[in-house]
């Protein structure tokens, strides 16, 4: 398998012409139908990157209250980061139609069978951590709809048993999403646009871009969350093309209408305070409904995550049926969230730790296919692909790059060390430091430096 072209396998399916209701296969080691074209890829993208949480942590780009960044350096971060990250998704997808292979197998021709299985836990906690929090978000938001805060567990059961649903037959998911879904969600997003834009948008932090890189930073970070969970869909993709130029357009388009919109409703919101940015949506004329469409919507977040934790597994687990694998991870996470109403905030940091591997990890990925063993003599994807050891090393030197620029406040002891390697090393990240950019760097050079270093075949 080379990088220029498919799998064998992969041209297989290609030259058989699946039928129209192909469905994903059920165990790991068959080959995948390529039924997604350009606009389905758009479609379920584009879905992907407009979500309540990304109205929501709109306040993360705009700043802490009276430190607010200018309307301009917002939307710059916004475009810039989502632009960034999104090309990084769209090369994880590009590899994902390819290979033909989910996300964590295609790690085996990376790092190894065995050795590929740390990535493949680290993603399923982060994927039912996400999926959890998606199920807390849809409740409130439904609750924001309804007008009542008595209901959470029914909501959550109706959301789980969706998204359960969904991940059953993913393909004809994705497709519906395309039809339907889709369309509702852009009339939605015009309708409240037009809305929010006869107001007027305060700009409380007139010409201040101090905080500028971190909020670019954190929007690479939101797109780069996907990359462990692309290649489980545009494995399915008719054509390479079709799956890089679809994830890059669908989910950058989404994403920053998403988040320019968030940001004009969070200022609009009374005390700059998160909790009223769903009621600043609500308030407009008949806005219940519009948000009633984002809130059912959302079901296709916990979607994804639910049915790529089942793919991540798939590696751990190549025999087992992937749809026993999704009933179990849609009952999981629909019991957890039944019991709780958010997140503990160490596990919230904890997830965004584990998304900070993964942007070292691409660069790790991406240089090794396009360039090293994976331009010269193709990847091993079977269950017995030989480990590669040598391939941790780039991936560690790009997560400690990460975490020196931008310490993850799991711990106080962990944030100590990472301040106390700064006077050490004497040298303090400065506002324009982006911890993304740079351990992605790092870590595609290292990877870099050893497929130069590597034995020609």
């Amino acid at each position: 398998m080379t990088a220029a072209s498919p799998s064998p396998a992969s041209t297989a399916v290609l030259q058989d012409a699946p039928p129209v209701r192909a469905e994903a296969p059920l165990v790991l080691d068959t080959a995948p139908p390529r039924t997604l074209g350009f606009r389905d890829q758009f479609a379920l993208w584009a879905n992907l990157g407009i979500s309540l949480i990304g109205f929501t942590t709109a306040s993360t780009v705009l700043g802490a209250q009276g430190q607010e960044l200018s309307i301009t350096a917002a939307t710059t971060a916004i475009v810039l980061g989502t632009v960034i990250g999104t090309a990084m998704l769209a090369v994880a997808a590009l590899i994902g139609a390819r290979t033909g292979a989910p996300a964590m197998a295609v790690l085996r021709g990376l790092f190894g069978t065995r050795l590929s299985y740390l990535p493949t836990v680290l993603n399923v906690l982060q994927c039912v951590g996400w999926g959890i929090y998606e199920l807390l978000v849809i409740s409130s938001g439904a609750q924001t709809v309804v007008g009542t805060q008595g209901w959470h567990w029914l909501f959550v059961l109706v959301a789980g048993a969706v998204t359960t649903v969904l991940t059953i037959w993913p393909l004809g998911s994705i497709t519906a999403l395309r039809k339907y879904v889709a369309v509702a969600v852009a009339v939605a997003m015009v309708y409240f646009t037009i809305q929010l834009g006869r107001h007027h948008i305060p700009n409380p932090g007139r010409g201040n871009w101090h905080g500028f890189s971190q909020a670019t930073d954190a929007i690479i970070a939101i797109s780069v969350s996907f990359v462990p969970l692309a290649a489980d869909y545009t494995r399915h993709s008719r054509t390479a093309r079709a799956s890089f130029w679809g994830t890059f357009s669908g989910y950058t388009v989404a994403q920053v209408w998403c988040y320019l919109l968030g940001l004009v409703a969070l200022l609009q919101a009374k005390g700059n305070n998160v909790d009223n940015l769903l009621t600043s949506f609500s308030g407009v004329t008949a806005g219940w409904a519009f948000l009633l469409v984002l809130v059912l919507r959302e079901a296709d977040q916990s979607f994804a995550n639910v049915y790529s934790t089942a793919m991540s597994l798939h590696n751990l687990l190549p025999r087992v049926d992937r749809r026993w694998l999704t009933a179990g991870i849609g009952l999981l996470v629909t019991a957890v969230a039944t019991q709780i109403n958010q997140l503990a905030t160490w596990y919230s940091n904890f997830l965004y730790l584990i998304g900070s591997v993964f942007v070292p990890l691409l660069a790790v990925l991406a240089v090794d296919y396009f360039l090293g063993r994976g331009r010269r003599q193709g990847w091993a994807l079977t269950q017995d692909a030989p480990s590669r050891p040598l391939l941790l090393l780039p991936w560690v030197l790009g997560f400690a790059t990460y975490q020196y620029l931008s310490p993850t406040p799991i711990t106080t002891g962990w944030t100590a060390f990472w301040t106390k390697a700064h006077s050490l090393l004497h040298y303090t990240p400065g506002d324009w430091t982006s911890a993304s950019l740079y351990s992605f760097l790092v870590a595609g050079l290292a990877t870099w430096a050893l497929t130069r270093a590597a034995p020609k075949a």
